[in-house]
């Protein structure tokens, strides 16, 4: 399949391509770099620019038959987007509709949209599926709950099927040390952790340690992005097959304390990491833990680096050639 995959050159976006390369299939990415890097485009012809630009967009699919599009080109930032609603709103969800528009006056049949847990808001009961209330507590969550809906409306309308995928931690880097996360800034806390380790960073901030959860701090739901880029193609080969849209929750359904998180880092690099601290931050719910049951079932989807130790390795492989740079 020729696949055109927007933010190609960002974290998940990039892990993507190579993933899709490997697998024999013609990728293509879109990407204005604010966020991402050309030498994280790996098996594939970058085509700079937004998908906010109409015209763009309207030359790149009248020359090239696309199967279908895979979208990872959102600000992400959960602070960032209670600050700049604007921002997020005009990229997430207006620039959004411009590539939807594209794809249905070019006629690209399918879509696979990179959305995310934030869509939840506070859970009502963990592990949280499908069907779990979505009332996002901010704009970023908004947006992508929108173009969730907004998807659903065009399924009805113009046939564009479309699968949503919903992120719960991405985490790890790729396999081979070849890509990985670099966030500017860096907001997750695995790279933030092994930044602490490397020396790039003199300490990891603990925001919270009275939680309800078995050693006071928040437990989270870490999938590797490599187990995420299975699932996008295997989502989009049953869209194909099934002529059906979809929404699947993706994690492992186990969570991981913070303090997990920093032991295994240290069990992982043979450093130590030193911990400060910090009172809780506002929004951040104890426990958020997927129940990917649905993709396991209907996909065929089984995480192979689901260990939290996995995760932590190749992000310290990834970690250290950052450090060299």
């Amino acid at each position: 399949m020729k696949i055109l995959v927007v933010g190609g050159a960002g974290y998940i976006g990039s892990h993507m391509v190579k993933y899709l390369a490997k697998a024999g299939h013609t990728p293509v990415v879109l990407d204005d770099l604010s966020a991402g890097y050309r030498d994280a485009v790996v098996g594939a012809k970058l085509v700079e620019g937004n998908i906010g630009d109409a015209a763009l967009l309207d030359d790149l699919f009248a020359r090239n038959a696309f199967d279908a599009v895979m979208h990872f080109a959102s600000w992400i930032q959960v602070g960032e987007s209670v600050r700049e609603p604007a921002k997020y709103y005009r990229n997430n969800v207006a620039n959004t509709l411009t590539l939807l528009d594209a794809m249905v006056a070019h006629h690209v049949p399918h879509f696979i949209f990179s959305s995310t847990a934030a869509i939840f808001g506070e859970p009502e009961y963990t592990p949280m599926d499908e069907a779990h209330p979505k009332q996002p507590i901010n704009p970023y969550g908004r947006t992508k709950l929108m173009v969730e809906q907004i998807l659903v409306d065009y399924d009805a309308a113009y046939g564009l099927k479309s699968t949503c995928l919903r992120y719960f931690n991405a985490a790890g880097a790729d396999p081979e040390g070849q890509l990985g996360e670099r966030h500017d800034p860096e907001t997750h806390l695995i790279p933030l952790v092994l930044q602490a380790a490397s020396g790039r960073r003199e300490s990891i901030a603990v925001f919270g340690d009275d939680y309800d959860t078995r050693d006071g701090t928040c437990v989270r739901d870490y999938i590797h992005v490599w187990d995420l880029a299975e699932a996008h193609q295997l989502a989009l080969e049953r869209m194909r097959s099934t002529g059906q849209s979809a929404v699947y929750n993706l994690g492992n359904g186990a969570g991981y304390t913070i303090r997990e998180v920093i032991d295994t880092a240290r069990q992982v690099t043979g450093r130590d990491i030193r911990v400060v601290n910090a009172a809780r931050r506002a929004g951040d719910p104890a426990v958020l833990v997927a129940d990917a049951t649905r993709a396991q079932s209907e996909l065929g989807w089984q995480p192979r680096y689901a260990d939290l130790t996995s995760i932590v390795t190749h992000a310290w492989v990834w970690e250290q050639t950052m450090r060299e740079r």
